[in-house]
């Protein structure tokens, strides 16, 4: 399923595992400019690069599904609050943004748009087919523009005040020889609202994976981590179960 603000990919089942992945796409809508240099639409700041395939892989999997934005962050951030001024960023990783500086009104109708709707349909999802686990699926850069120390965890596990998922799947990854990062490259006690919306405030099991990526960047890349978590999350959801 495919609508402008989300896409649905296989069958969300009850007592699966729903990979949720809040910047998928970098897709930027006809009647929407925002001012930027194309080439900025591959990088990291417009997109979580490699997620969309990884999630893709994984829903075709028994059991799996994904549900994933179908807009840019640079377009839309579902990931903030709405409220927050990285909703609708006008900066990011160092590059203006001049296509949203928007007026009130402006924002307010880019957010009715976008934000709530995609809130709205994963809402619908979970309550509809209630999954063992949530896997929120994200990918981080290796260096960020604005401070060049490099990042060595080849993926994290963030949580807020939940971590039991965490707790079970930081060893499960560790064991794979892995560089594991736990609230690392950065805390999910900061930047977690879709699963603080979705999953925390619910009680809904959940876990939070960061992947570095250089690791997802190619086809070999998405199947290897594709098949490494959808084995990782099916072992969390039958421990947590």
């Amino acid at each position: 399923m495919l609508s402008e603000t989300h896409r649905i990919i296989g069958q969300p089942r009850f007592g699966g595992i729903l990979v949720v992945s809040d910047h998928a796409s970098n897709h930027v809508p006809a009647d929407i400019a925002l001012g930027i240099d194309p080439a900025l639409l591959i990088q990291h700041m417009a997109l979580d690069i490699g997620v969309g395939a990884v999630g893709g892989l994984m829903a075709a999997r028994p059991g799996m599904a994904a549900f994933q934005c179908a807009v840019s962050r640079l377009v839309c951030d579902v990931n903030r609050n709405a409220e927050a001024p990285g909703a609708v960023p006008e900066f990011s990783d160092g590059h203006e943004i001049p296509g949203n500086r928007l007026t009130m009104a402006g924002r307010a109708e880019r957010l009715a748009r976008f934000h709530a709707p995609y809130h709205a349909a994963l809402d619908r999802v979970l309550g509809d087919t209630p999954p063992a686990l949530i896997l929120s699926l994200h990918s981080f850069t290796p260096a960020l523009r604005t401070c060049d120390k490099p990042r060595p965890w080849q993926v994290g596990v963030l949580y807020n005040r939940d971590d039991r998922a965490a707790r079970l799947a930081i060893p499960l990854l560790e064991a794979e020889g892995l560089c594991v990062g736990d609230q690392q490259p950065y805390s999910g006690v900061e930047l977690n609202y879709t699963m603080n919306r979705h999953a925390e405030a619910e009680g809904r099991p959940y876990l939070g994976v960061e992947v570095r990526q250089d690791e997802i960047d190619s086809p070999a890349g998405q199947a290897r981590w594709a098949e490494r978590l959808a084995r990782i999350a099916s072992a969390v959801a039958l421990a947590m179960g």
